[in-house]
Order: structure tokens, then C-alpha cells, then sequence
């Protein structure tokens, strides 16, 4: 795997083999790109979609995109949680996005520290970093599962069926 530096990541998005929607180049990194804040739920609490949210120490919290990303066939992503964020007490559930992923991408995170956190719509809240695969994959994610496949805002709960390879799929 080989990790896009930012003017591979620009020339992709120019050649549509990279789509990012609401994209800023403010976000763009040197390996990478910080996605923002689009909503933030609080549970118990209520969404906020404009403005800040105040999370409580020991509370947890969930955030969803502002941009909508498409990854062809050939790419995944690992996603980093902002040093800016570390510092403050949070710490965010993150993993691996697979090839073929398109949709706003939804992260939970908890405010470790002991004092309240503010978050507001906009912030870059986390960083993905685009890696090439050795060759294009067979069973990308909304052939795989595709689970959250095309997904828009937080969300919490599988919005696609499971296993949409079907039986002949396992015996691969």
C-alpha cells in the first residue's frame, strides 16, 4: 500500500477517479484530508446541525461528515482522529474504509477529559489518508456487505441489506 500525498489526491479528484463533495482546500493535508463536521448527536441529548455542541466529560458522542466521499475500486482509507481533538480529551471509535465506500462517514467519540468539550459544525474533526491497493479489489464494500453503503448524516443502524454476494460468494 502506498499512501496519496496531496497533489496525487488533487489530480485523482480532477481525473473523477476520487470524488469528495464539499470538498475545501483548506482541509487538504500532505497525506491527506480533514474531513468536518456536518452534525453531531449527543445521545439522549438531541442533534445539533448548526452551531456547537457541548459535550460533557465522560459523555459520548457521535459525528457525521460534512463531505461525502466515492472510493473507486483501487483505493481504501484509514481515518485519524486531529491531534487538536487528542489534546482536548477525545478520544473516537475510527477504522478502515474499504474500497468501493461511498457516503458520509459517521464516528463515535468520548469526551475523556474533565471538563466539558466544545464541538461545532465545520470543525475538521478527523483526517483520511488514501492508500492505493496492490490491484483493484474483487468484493469492494457495497458488493461485500455494503451495509452503510450511500449513507447521508449520522447514522447508527445498518441502512442496506447484509451480504448481498449471496451464497456463491463464500466458496470463493
Amino acid at each position: 500500500m502506498c499512501v496519496l500525498p496531496d497533489h496525487e489526491i488533487m489530480a485523482r479528484l480532477e481525473r473523477g477517479e476520487l470524488r469528495i463533495e464539499n470538498f475545501s482546500e483548506a482541509s487538504l493535508t500532505p497525506n491527506g484530508y480533514d474531513l468536518r463536521i456536518a452534525e453531531l448527536s449527543i445521545p439522549g441529548e438531541g442533534m445539533t446541525r448548526e452551531g456547537s455542541a457541548i459535550i460533557p466529560p465522560g459523555k459520548m458522542f457521535f459525528v457525521s461528515t460534512l463531505e461525502r466521499v466515492e472510493l473507486p475500486s483501487s483505493l481504501c482509507a484509514q481515518l485519524w482522529l486531529r491531534t487538536t481533538w487528542v489534546r482536548k480529551g477525545v478520544l473516537a471509535g475510527l477504522g478502515k474504509v474499504d474500497a468501493g465506500f461511498h457516503g458520509t462517514l459517521t464516528f463515535m467519540g468520548t469526551n475523556v477529559s474533565d471538563a466539558p468539550v466544545e464541538l461545532k459544525v465545520g470543525d475538521r474533526f478527523v483526517q483520511i489518508v488514501f492508500e492505493t491497493l496492490a490491484s483493484p479489489a474483487r468484493l469492494t464494500y457495497g458488493k461485500r456487505s455494503g451495509n452503510y453503503q450511500g449513507q447521508s448524516g449520522v447514522t447508527l443502524a445498518p441502512i442496506n441489506k447484509p451480504d448481498v454476494r449471496g451464497e456463491d460468494a463464500h466458496r470463493r
